[in-house]
């Protein structure tokens, strides 16, 4: 059963302390465009403004990164991921990494 976990770009939650650190948390995904997205793009281009293509597929890059980080800080018993990052990186021609990461801990609320 999955319970809530608390996730912050931040080092500390308002109103919760950190009790345990249970280590960095990871998740990745590499992801290829697709030829329908170069075509809108390269039209798009022309005229300008939004690749809506490639932020649709950023978009689902962060959220499969962010659940792959958030199940690996409930596998180590975290409730909560602190100072979560984002970045990017090229894998090969056409295709490129979103990565999630994150300390993973366990806090409980100030009293």
């Amino acid at each position: 059963m999955e319970h809530q976990i608390f996730v912050v770009n931040t080092e500390s939650i308002p109103g919760f302390r950190v009790v345990q650190v249970k280590g960095i948390v990871q998740g990745n995904t590499v992801r290829a465009k697709h030829a329908g997205r170069d075509i809108a793009a390269s039209l798009k281009n022309l005229v300008g403004g939004e690749l809506k293509g490639y932020t649709e597929l950023l978009t689902e890059s962060r959220r499969e990164a962010m659940a792959r980080m958030l199940q690996q800080a409930q596998q180590l018993g975290a409730n909560a991921v602190v100072n979560v990052r984002f970045t990017t990186s090229a894998v090969t021609s056409g295709a490129s990494e979103m990565f999630a990461y994150g300390t993973a801990v366990v806090v409980q609320p100030d009293v």
